[in-house]
C-alpha cells in the first residue's frame, strides 16, 4: 500500500493526511470550503494556490483560470487530486451558523427531543428537555449535499443523474445521524430520545424523505407529495436516537418548504388578528402574507445574490468577508468579518454597498455604474456592473413578490402590523440598506430580523407531538400557494422593481 499523502493548508495551519489519489474535493470540503457548481468545473469558486508541491493544469483550469492565475499557482480544486505532498493556500471559509436561543411556550412532557433546521447550505441540531424546555446542547454543520452543488437547482440536477438522489439521501441522513450522535453524549444519564422534529425546503424534504424530485425540476415545479413524513430511528439507521421517531414536517407548496411552516408557527402570525408578512431571503426567498384567517405564500427565484454567489468577489459571510458598509465623510468604510484583510464581499456588505453608491451618486437608479468601470470598496475588492445587475436581479424578485401577495391579500402595506425578516441573511441585513435598495420597502420600525424562525417553529412543534397533524393540517388548509411564474402581472412588477429608488 502506497504511504500517505500530506496536504498543508494555509493560512489555517491545518495538515490533512490523505490516500494517493483521494479528488482535493472531498478533504477541501470538510475544511469549509464550498463548491458552488457542485464540483463540475463550471466556475471559480473553489480556486487553491499551490505553493509546494504539483498539480497538473486540467482542461477546465485552462478554461476558467487566466495564463498569468495559473502562471501564479491556481487551480480548480474539485478538478484535482491528491497524488503527492502539497502546500496550499486556501481561504478560510469559517462561517457562523445561526442558531436560536429563545425559549419556546411549551407543555412539558417526558423525555428528550431534537430539532433540526436542514438547510440548503447549513445543518443545526439542538437537544431539549421536553420536561423543562431547555436546550441541552447545539450541534453545526455544512450540509454535506454541497458537494454536489451550493444551490437547490445544482441538487436537483445531480438528484436526476444515475443513484444522484440516493447518494444525496444518504448523505443527509447520515450527517444528520452523526450530529444526533454527538447530541445524544449530552443527554443526561437514563433519559432517552422521544422525537426528532426536522424542517427545510421542498427540495430538503424530498431529498430527505426520498420523495423524488423530478417534478421540481420543471414547470409548474408543484410537488407531488410534500406532506408530513414519519420515520422510526432504525428506518434511518440511527443507533444513537434508540427508539424515537422522526417527523419530517410538511411542505406548503411549490418550493414553499416546512421551514416556512415552521416560521410561521415561531412567529406565531396564523394566531394574529392583524396581518403580518414573512419574508426568508435567500437563492429561493419564500413570503407569507396574512393572519389567523387566511394565509397567502410564494417563492420566487432571486438568485443567489444574497448569498455571495455569482458576485465577481462574493462569498459567503465568512473571515474575510466584507460584511458591512457605511459612508463616513463622503467615503466608503468598510467592515471584515474577522478583521484580517478582505478577500471578497459576501449578501449584507453587496446591499450596504450599493445603498452606499446610490446616496453617492456613484450608482444610478437604472443600476449603471456613474464611472462605468466598477465600485471600489476595500482593495482588492470592487463590484463591477455584473454585480449590481445580479443584485437588481434578486431583489426585484423578492420586491415584486411581497408587493403582489400583499396586493392580492388585500392589505395595504401601512396597515401590516410587522414584516419578519427570516434566516441568516434577513438577521443580519442593514434595514436602511435594504429599503434604500427597494428591497424591503417598509419602514425601518415596521420591520423586525427574526432569527432562525425554521428552527425555533421546529422546537415549537416537538411540543405538539405526538400529535401534530391537526395543526399542520390546519395551517395548511388556510394557506394559499401562489405561483408567482403563472402570475400575468409578475413580470411586468418584476421588471418595475429592478429600478432602484431615486434619492432624495
Amino acid at each position: 500500500m502506497n504511504p500517505p499523502v500530506h496536504i498543508e493548508l494555509l493560512p489555517l495551519g491545518r495538515t490533512l493526511e490523505a490516500i494517493p489519489g483521494t479528488p482535493l474535493s472531498d478533504l477541501l470540503f470538510a475544511q469549509g470550503v464550498e463548491f458552488p457548481c457542485g464540483g463540475r468545473g463550471r466556475c471559480k469558486g473553489c480556486r487553491v494556490r499551490v505553493l509546494r508541491g504539483e498539480l497538473p493544469v486540467t482542461p477546465e483550469d485552462e478554461r476558467l483560470l487566466s495564463a498569468a492565475e495559473r502562471a501564479a499557482g491556481w487551480r480548480l480544486s474539485c478538478r484535482a487530486r491528491a497524488d503527492a505532498d502539497l502546500t496550499l493556500e486556501l481561504a478560510q471559509w469559517e462561517a457562523a451558523i445561526l442558531s436560536d436561543d429563545t425559549r419556546v411556550e411549551f407543555a412539558p412532557r417526558d423525555g428528550l427531543g431534537v430539532a433540526v433546521d436542514l438547510g440548503t447550505t447549513t445543518l443545526v441540531a439542538q437537544l431539549l428537555d421536553l420536561r423543562t424546555g431547555n436546550v441541552l446542547a447545539v450541534r453545526t454543520a455544512l450540509n454535506a449535499q454541497a458537494q454536489q452543488g451550493a444551490d437547490i437547482m445544482s441538487r436537483i440536477e445531480f438528484a436526476l443523474t444515475g443513484d444522484g438522489q440516493a447518494r444525496l439521501q444518504g448523505l443527509i441522513r447520515d450527517q444528520i445521524g452523526s450530529l444526533i450522535g454527538e447530541l445524544m453524549t449530552s443527554a443526561p444519564a437514563g433519559q432517552s430520545l422521544q422525537d426528532v422534529v426536522v424542517v427545510g425546503n421542498t427540495a430538503m424534504h424530498h431529498l430527505f424523505c426520498g420523495v423524488p424530485v423530478a417534478p421540481l425540476a420543471h414547470h409548474p415545479f408543484e410537488p407531488n407529495d410534500d406532506g408530513l413524513k414519519v420515520f422510526t430511528a432504525a428506518e434511518l439507521g440511527w443507533a444513537a436516537a434508540g427508539v424515537a421517531q422522526i417527523h419530517f414536517l410538511p411542505c406548503l407548496g411549490g418550493f414553499v418548504g416546512s421551514d416556512i411552516l415552521a416560521g410561521i408557527i415561531a412567529t406565531g402570525m396564523h394566531e394574529r388578528e392583524q396581518p403580518t408578512v414573512l419574508v426568508d431571503l435567500g437563492t429561493n426567498g419564500e413570503i407569507v402574507v396574512g393572519n389567523r384567517d387566511r394565509l397567502l405564500c410564494a417563492s420566487t427565484a432571486a438568485g443567489p445574490a444574497f448569498e455571495g454567489a455569482r458576485i465577481s468577489m462574493g462569498m459567503r459571510a465568512a473571515t474575510g468577508a466584507i460584511s458591512a458598509v457605511t459612508l463616513r465623510d463622503g467615503r466608503l468604510a468598510c467592515q471584515v468579518l474577522g478583521g484580517g484583510e478582505p478577500r471578497g464581499v459576501c449578501g449584507s456588505g453587496l446591499v450596504d454597498a450599493v445603498a452606499c453608491g446610490l446616496d453617492l451618486e456613484w450608482v444610478k437608479p437604472s443600476g449603471r455604474l456613474a464611472n462605468g468601470a466598477s465600485l471600489p470598496l476595500l482593495a482588492p475588492v470592487q463590484l463591477i456592473q455584473w454585480d449590481i445587475r445580479e443584485l437588481q436581479l434578486a431583489k426585484g424578485a423578492i420586491a415584486a413578490g411581497i408587493r403582489l401577495l400583499i396586493e392580492r391579500w388585500g392589505v395595504r402595506p401601512a396597515d401590516l402590523a410587522r414584516v419578519y425578516l427570516a434566516g441568516a441573511f434577513g438577521n443580519y441585513i442593514s434595514r436602511a440598506s435594504a429599503r434604500r435598495i427597494g428591497l424591503i420597502d417598509f419602514p425601518s420600525e415596521q420591520v423586525e430580523p427574526a432569527g432562525n424562525t425554521a428552527l425555533r417553529g421546529a422546537k415549537r412543534a416537538l411540543f405538539g407531538l405526538p400529535e401534530p397533524g391537526a395543526e399542520f393540517a390546519e395551517l395548511r388548509r388556510c394557506t394559499e400557494h401562489l405561483s408567482l411564474k403563472d402570475d400575468p402581472q409578475f413580470q411586468e412588477v418584476y421588471v418595475e422593481e429592478m429600478g432602484f429608488p431615486a434619492g432624495a
